[in-house]
C-alpha cells in the first residue's frame, strides 16, 4: 500500500478514503512523515516557515449552544458572563497594533442577543479606526446563529458583515465535520452542511477562509478521514481556504472531558492533512495546543505555518493548555528548527523575512 500511495504522490494524484485511512491506522509514522514532508518541500521549497503577528479577542463568552467539550462558555445569567465594551475592544487592537500586528481574530459565542446591527457597528469603527487591519472574525456558526437572530439569509449576513468590515472568516466550529460525532459534542451547534454553507458562500462573495479540524474527543479514524475528504471537496468546489489548522481536543474543566491526543497521533494526523488536502496551499502547526518543541517537530510532517503569536488567546487556555509566544520567539523557533522565519498577512502576502 505505502508504494501505491507513494507513487500516486509523485505523479501529484490524489489518494482515496481507503489509503487514507490506511496512512492513519496502519502505516509507521515516521514513513508518513517523509510523504508529508516531502509534499511540503515541493510546495515550499524556499525553506521559509510563516507566521502572523495577531491577536484574539473573545467580545463575549456567552453562548448557547453549550459545547461539551468547551470550557470557555458561560450562560447569560452567570456571575462570570460578559460582553465586552467597545473602547475595550478598541484598546485590545490598539496593543496589538503598537506591536506590529496585523490580523484580528474575533470569536466569542452564540450570545441570545447580539444581532447583525451590533456587529454592524462594531466592525464600521474597527475599520476605520485600524484600517491596516485585517478582520478575521466569526465562525460560520456565529455566522448562522447572527443571521438566524437578525432574520437574514446566510447570504444577506455575509453581504452585510463584509460591507460593515469583516474581511475574512476563520474556520472555527468545525470540530469534525461528521454529524454523529457532532451530536454527541456539540448538540446544539450546526450540523457539518451547515458549517460547509457559510464557507461555500463565503467563497462565492470573495472572502478568503480557513478550514480547521479538532480531534481526539469521541470521533474515529474513518471520521477524521471523511472530516479531511470533506474539506477537500469543498475547497475542489471552488472554496477559498487558504490553511488547513488540525489541533487537539483539551479536556480540562471540560464536560465532555476524556483525554487529549497523544504527540504521536497529533503528527500522524497532521502529515496525513498534509497528504489528502492537496489543493490547501498551507498546513499550519499548533503550537497553542502542543506547545512550540511540538511544534518545531511538526514543521518536519508537512506543516509550513505556525499560526499567529496570539497575544491574547482564552478558548484553549480556558480548557488548562495556555502556551504564549511573542514575536522574537516565534522567530526564535523557526531559526532553531533549521527554516527561514518569515512574517506574513491573513492571506499569506509577505510582509518581512528574518534573515
Amino acid at each position: 500500500m505505502l508504494t501505491t500511495i507513494t507513487a500516486k504522490i509523485e505523479n501529484n494524484e490524489p489518494i482515496n478514503r481507503q489509503e487514507a485511512l490506511w496512512l492513519l491506522a496502519d502505516a509507521d509514522l515516521l514513513a508518513v512523515g517523509k510523504l508529508a514532508d516531502g509534499i511540503r518541500k515541493k510546495r515550499h521549497p524556499d525553506n521559509r516557515v510563516t507566521f502572523v503577528v495577531d491577536r484574539n479577542v473573545n467580545y463575549t463568552n456567552v453562548c448557547e449552544s453549550k459545547c461539551k467539550f468547551c470550557a470557555f462558555y458561560r450562560d447569560a445569567g452567570s456571575d462570570e458572563a460578559y460582553v465586552l465594551a467597545e473602547a475595550e475592544i478598541f484598546a485590545k487592537i490598539a496593543e496589538l497594533v503598537a506591536q506590529g500586528g496585523t490580523q484580528l481574530l474575533m470569536q466569542g459565542g452564540l450570545h441570545p442577543d447580539l444581532k447583525v446591527e451590533f456587529f454592524e457597528s462594531l466592525f464600521r469603527e474597527i475599520k476605520r479606526q485600524f484600517p491596516a487591519v485585517q478582520n478575521h472574525s466569526l465562525s460560520p456558526a456565529e455566522i448562522t446563529h447572527i443571521a438566524r437572530l437578525s432574520e437574514l439569509t446566510v447570504p444577506e449576513t455575509l453581504r452585510r458583515l463584509h460591507a460593515a468590515g469583516l474581511d475574512s472568516v476563520p474556520g472555527g466550529g468545525a470540530e469534525i465535520l461528521v454529524d454523529s460525532v457532532r451530536r454527541d459534542i456539540s448538540p446544539n451547534k450546526i450540523g457539518w452542511e451547515g458549517w460547509a454553507r457559510v464557507m461555500e458562500e463565503a467563497a462565492r462573495q470573495g472572502l478568503p477562509t480557513t478550514a480547521t479540524m479538532m480531534f481526539g474527543s469521541t470521533e474515529t479514524r474513518e471520521d477524521i478521514v471523511e472530516h479531511l475528504f470533506r474539506v477537500r471537496a469543498l475547497q475542489a468546489e471552488g472554496g477559498s481556504f487558504t490553511a488547513f489548522i488540525p489541533w487537539t481536543y483539551q479536556p480540562g474543566n471540560t464536560e465532555l472531558g476524556g483525554k487529549t491526543a497523544t504527540g504521536v497521533e497529533y503528527l500522524k494526523v497532521l502529515a496525513l492533512s498534509r497528504i489528502v488536502l492537496d489543493n490547501i496551499p498551507n498546513i499550519q502547526a499548533s503550537w497553542v495546543t502542543q506547545g512550540a518543541r511540538m511544534a518545531q517537530v511538526a514543521l518536519f510532517f508537512g506543516a509550513n505555518d505556525l499560526g499567529g503569536t496570539m497575544l491574547e488567546e482564552n478558548v484553549v487556555a480556558a480548557a488548562g493548555c495556555s502556551f504564549r509566544m511573542s514575536r522574537e520567539e516565534m522567530i526564535q523557533l523557526i531559526r532553531g528548527a533549521g527554516f527561514l522565519p518569515v512574517r506574513r498577512t491573513t492571506t499569506y502576502t509577505i510582509l518581512e523575512e528574518y534573515t
